[in-house]
């Protein structure tokens, strides 16, 4: 789970960049976006469609921000990850995905979905493309934020978005049924961590200049994420 507490905090580590202490031939991602439904594992344009089939299937759900038709890392991932058989089969059992394009040919998103797009954009806060936001079931809570990498394969991908799911109510619910005597100690370790990820997000959104005493306090935020993190994992 730590490679999510950074990949979550992507969108908020361009806002803290200034303090200088954090990192950063077409194939599409499948053989085919579906313009309108959704299925298992598939990638739709249809938003819609697809939050009603992760309620229904009680399954996360991926959001891919992207530019299909020009940016270069978008590509990159379609290619070495999600095009690969191991991602494909994980996803059709696992995740219900959802391309939210912005392509340079307007022709390439239905004019239906243009608005709706821009507007997922704002509510995530996309600041770049690629972005991968992972839903829970219910469409609404975000779980983790993904990123684009050279390095990345559909296996090392696949266990970045396991970690952002770990948190997830389905699985917070089967963990405690299945571990009643761990069930206090567990949930007490759930609030700690996201209390300290949304203490974390609210001071980068602060906007902090870049000062030793603020590199130190952010230093101070990831450690404490760490030891949360190495907490949660004796639940495993």
């Amino acid at each position: 789970m730590t490679k999510m507490i950074f990949s979550k905090f992507s969108t908020f580590a361009a806002a803290f960049s200034l303090l200088g202490v954090m990192a950063s031939s077409s194939v599409t991602a499948s053989d085919e976006v579906a313009l309108v439904g959704a299925k298992v594992g598939e990638w739709t344009m249809d938003f819609d469609a697809g939050a009603k089939l992760a309620k229904e299937k009680g399954l996360p759900m991926m959001l891919n921000f992207t530019g299909s038709d020009w940016c270069g890392w978008c590509k990159l991932m379609d290619k070495n990850v999600f095009a690969g058989e191991a991602w494909k089969a994980y996803a059709k059992e696992n995740a219900v995905l959802v391309t939210i394009d912005f392509p340079r040919d307007p022709l390439v998103v239905p004019k239906a979905y243009q608005q709706r797009n821009n507007e997922l954009k704002s509510k995530f806060g996309i600041r770049g493309y690629p972005t991968y936001i992972v839903l829970d079931s219910d469409a609404e809570t975000v779980l983790g934020q993904l990123s684009a990498g050279q390095e990345k394969t559909p296996e090392s991908f696949i266990e970045e978005f396991k970690s952002a799911i770990q948190l997830s109510e389905s699985n917070i619910a089967a963990y405690v049924a299945a571990n009643p005597d761990k069930a206090e100690g567990y949930q007490a370790a759930i609030k700690n961590f996201r209390t300290l990820q949304d203490d974390l997000k609210a001071w980068i959104q602060t906007g902090p200049q870049r000062n030793e005493e603020n590199t130190k306090k952010y230093e101070g935020f990831i450690a404490k994420l760490k030891e949360a993190d190495e907490k949660l994992k004796t639940f495993q």
